[in-house]
This record gives structure tokens, C-alpha cells and sequence, in this order.
């Protein structure tokens, strides 16, 4: 039984290389009932272990691309949902290129899986997911075919119970007035809008391998977290631009023209075992940045004016 809450487990920030402190990638989003892990390099189920998190929340998988170090840890983590006795279907939405490569992941030993249902993605982008939390895909301007993940949530109105007693509307009239948008009350008809208030749904964007490009900045607009790479700073944009990734401040430029509201760096190059200049560079541009590091939980930001949105184990 998956619990409620919202947050992000980070199960590794290297980039191709690990490090002695930082695994390969793998990041679950932990959204009510569902687990959303994304990009599965190696050693992720063990990085499961570490964060103290059961390999059960898993319910999808989606792979930005098809290089190593975002999806070599497949397999393992399929196979530890069997031995954890998952029967259930997982999906796996991937870019459509990539199918080759991810069947022979799902099938790369004669080990036991639960049945997993391919869900290849063409790399102009499409709506995966369109259900209570919208989960869509916009092609990246890597080396190979790449794509960026957004997940959203509609808007939904809250009654106010104050508003509720001064109209007189109480009982089963609450849940008529949320259904049809209004009641009527003593002869008066009250309607939703005088007694609620409309919060707009929570959202994330994933940002993994790429340049700068109009639809980083597609995938974050307005969303509540950013996940987004930064594999360089700008000394070396040079290379960031011969390997097609990002540096700390071009990941902090989409987060601001984005209007994000917390922005999570993470795929760091290997040459940086210190991550202040990530920071440094990142809050020049944007001010709410948080630098991952391996195993953290990082909660949604709070609702304006509310309190945080509880996080789930």
C-alpha cells in the first residue's frame, strides 16, 4: 500500500562516471500513490537500500535515454520487484529509438521480472499518462534521442470552512456544491466559487541530458521542482556544448525564464568533487537552488500561503 505525500528521493547524481560519493543516476518521485522512477543507472536498487526506501513504490519507469549511465540499472531493479513479489505490470515509457536497447535491458539475464509493459515514446513527444496526474514528454537537444519528462496535476478547488457556516451550507450540500458548482441553501443558491478557493495542481519537470533549448524551458514552466542536469560550470562550457549537457548557470537561466519555483541540480561531472561552484554559479542566476547529493529527500516547496505538502516514507 502506497502512502500519500509528495517528494523526490535522489538515488544518484554522477554523471558518466561515478564517484566514491555519488552514484549513477536514479531519482524517484514519490507523487500519492504512485512512484515514478526515473533514469535507473547502475547500482540503483542497492541506492534503494541506502535511502531506506522500499523498491515497492516503484509503479512506472521512464527513461529519459538510452545512455549507460541513465539506464544500465534496469534490469536489477525489475528483478528485485520480482523478489519482492510484485505482480503487477510495470510500464516503461522510453524514447521510441531506444526500444532495441531497452528489451534486451528488461531480458539481459535468465532472472525472474514482473511482466513490464513497453511504452516507446516518438521523439517529437507525446502525453504518456492522462489521468488525475498528466505525464507528458518533449524531445532534448542531446548527442543521442533524448527526452524531458513533465508531470502535472490539475487544479482543484478546496472549500473554506468558514465560508461553508456563513453561507449555511452543511452535510451532504458541501459535497453537492463541489460536484455541480452550486447549491441551493434556504432558497439562495450559493455557488463553489464563494465558499472555495482554486489551488492550482502541483508539478515537476525532469531535465536530463541536453543543451540548452526552447523545450527545457517548455518542460518547467511553472513547475513546483525542477530535476535538471548541470554536468558543468562555465569554465568548461566548451565542453558542455562539444557533449551536448548543461552548466550550472545555463540549468539555473531555464529555471528562471521557466518561472520554477525550486530548482534541484544534479549529473555532475566527475572532475568536480566539490560542488560550490555549482551553487555559487546557480544562485547568481536563480535563488532557490538546491544542489543534490546522493540519498537526499527533497520535499515539494510549500503551497503560497500553505503549508508544506506532506511527504510519505
Amino acid at each position: 500500500m502506497l502512502t500519500g505525500g509528495r517528494d523526490l528521493v535522489v538515488l544518484g547524481t554522477a554523471s558518466q562516471a561515478p564517484t566514491r560519493t555519488r552514484n549513477h543516476n536514479g531519482y524517484l518521485f514519490r507523487w500519492d500513490h504512485e512512484g515514478l522512477l526515473f533514469d535507473p543507472g547502475e547500482g540503483t536498487q542497492r541506492q534503494f537500500t541506502h535511502a531506506g526506501v522500499s523498491p515497492g513504490r516503484i509503479s512506472r519507469i521512464f527513461l529519459t535515454h538510452l545512455h549507460g549511465d541513465h539506464c544500465l540499472g534496469l534490469p536489477g531493479v525489475l528483478q528485485r520487484l520480482a523478489l519482492d513479489g510484485k505482480e503487477d505490470e510495470v510500464p516503461v515509457a522510453f524514447p521510441a529509438s531506444g526500444l532495441p536497447y531497452v528489451e534486451r535491458l528488461c531480458d539481459a539475464t535468465i532472472g525472474r521480472r514482473p511482466p513490464v509493459a513497453l511504452l516507446p515514446v516518438d521523439e517529437v513527444g507525446a502525453v504518456v499518462v492522462d489521468g488525475p496526474l498528466r505525464i507528458s514528454a518533449l524531445p532534448l537537444a542531446h548527442r543521442v534521442p533524448a527526452l524531458g519528462w513533465r508531470m502535472e496535476e490539475p487544479a482543484s478547488t478546496h472549500l473554506i470552512p468558514e465560508r461553508l457556516a456563513a453561507a449555511g451550507v452543511r452535510g451532504p450540500d458541501a459535497g453537492r456544491l463541489l460536484a455541480d458548482g452550486s447549491v441551493v441553501v434556504d432558497g439562495r443558491r450559493v455557488e463553489l466559487a464563494e465558499v472555495g478557493e482554486t489551488r492550482p495542481g502541483r508539478s515537476a519537470a525532469v531535465v536530463m541530458d541536453t543543451a540548452a533549448c526552447d523545450n527545457a524551458v517548455r518542460l518547467a514552466e511553472g513547475v513546483d521542482v525542477l530535476l535538471c542536469e548541470a554536468t558543468f560550470l562555465e569554465q568548461e562550457s566548451f565542453l558542455a556544448r562539444d557533449y551536448g549537457h548543461l552548466t550550472a548557470r545555463e540549468a539555473a537561466t531555464i529555471a528562471r525564464e521557466a518561472g520554477a519555483r525550486l530548482l534541484v541540480l544534479t549529473h555532475f561531472s566527475a572532475r568536480y568533487p566539490d560542488l560550490d561552484g555549482h551553487r555559487r554559479e546557480a544562485e547568481a542566476i536563480f535563488p532557490d537552488v538546491v544542489v543534490a547529493t546522493d540519498l537526499q529527500i527533497v520535499p515539494f516547496p510549500p503551497r503560497a500561503g500553505g503549508g508544506p505538502v506532506p511527504s510519505g516514507p
